[in-house]
């Protein structure tokens, strides 16, 4: 059975349970309704507690979350696990794999793969992605192992990608352009009046005149944030056919999360995580003599 452990600090003596969690530890209200609900789902010194207990510095308090639901089928696929604890699976995703089943398509996803991994180690748990990442992006993904973790990383990794674009481009730069879903269309965006606020910062690392390694970082979280914006700058990502028009430089739109930054969950510890480029990024890049000073 899964438990959180917490020691009752000093600013919260004298506060409720609920108090505690859902300002202590950034627990949403409908957590804070499961817990309430369940046998011994909140207990104190080991002993049962209601949300309008008070609590005192010092105090062990355990929180017994209810068991999960696990809706999707698992399947036995390869799973590259960069870290993994009682809260949170870090994931090397590899490109040409959605992270969620959709209709029409049957194939396995990282969806299937999580949940059994999960199963195969006795703990079916749900899949709970933090971050997104298109079928055809690779490298770092975030999955909460239960909803108290997803609330409290929601929008707070911090992810640094490195993508290959068409041109020539040099420095540096941010793109503050709103992105809307494009008319006539459920899935391609374009940047355009009413659309959603997106700032996407770039910093160009090495070109050849024909294509550019570039790192990039978001402040905000757009569907095909970066894709579209690179588009709109006049350097679309190489391989990127909804944006772009390249098939030759890359078989796959060329982007790849290669760092991630979040405090834990649970600890409060802060925790980062790179990937290396996957071989088809580093073998384009390799090829047009911009490897150097790279490191895999």
């Amino acid at each position: 059975m899964e438990r959180w452990v917490y020691t009752i600090p000093t600013e919260y003596d004298g506060a409720n349970v609920q108090t505690f969690l859902r300002r202590g530890l950034g627990m949403s209200s409908r957590m804070v309704v499961r817990l309430k609900f369940k046998e011994d789902g909140i207990t104190v010194n080991g002993e049962r507690r209601r949300t309008i207990d008070p609590l005192r510095a010092g105090e062990t308090l355990v929180l017994c979350p209810p068991d999960d639901e696990v809706h999707i089928e698992g399947a036995d696929l390869p799973l590259d696990v960069v870290y993994e604890d009682e809260a949170v699976l870090v994931i090397n995703k590899p490109p040409y794999l959605a992270v969620h089943p959709s209709a029409g398509k049957p194939e396995p996803t990282l969806a299937n793969a999580v949940v059994g991994y999960y199963e195969r180690r006795g703990n079916p748990l749900s899949f709970r992605p933090v971050n997104r990442l298109d079928r055809n992006t690779s490298g770092l993904l975030l999955a909460a192992k239960n909803s108290h973790a997803a609330y409290a990383l929601m929008q707070k990794p911090q992810k640094e990608y490195l993508a290959i674009v068409l041109g020539e481009l040099h420095g540096s730069g941010l793109i503050d352009q709103p992105i809307r879903v494009k008319e006539g269309s459920c899935i391609t965006r374009e940047v355009g009046e009413g659309g959603k606020e997106s700032r996407t910062h770039y910093e160009a690392l090495a070109t050849d005149g024909e294509i550019t390694l570039v790192r990039l970082h978001l402040e905000t979280g757009r569907t095909h944030q970066i894709r579209v914006h690179m588009a709109w700058l006049g350097y679309p990502l190489a391989g990127d056919t909804m944006y772009g028009t390249d098939e030759t430089v890359m078989p796959r739109h060329a982007l790849h999360c290669a760092s991630m930054r979040f405090e834990h969950p649970i600890s409060g510890v802060p925790l980062s995580f790179g990937s290396p480029l996957p071989d088809d990024m580093w073998n384009c890049l390799n090829q047009h003599g911009l490897t150097g000073g790279l490191t895999r």
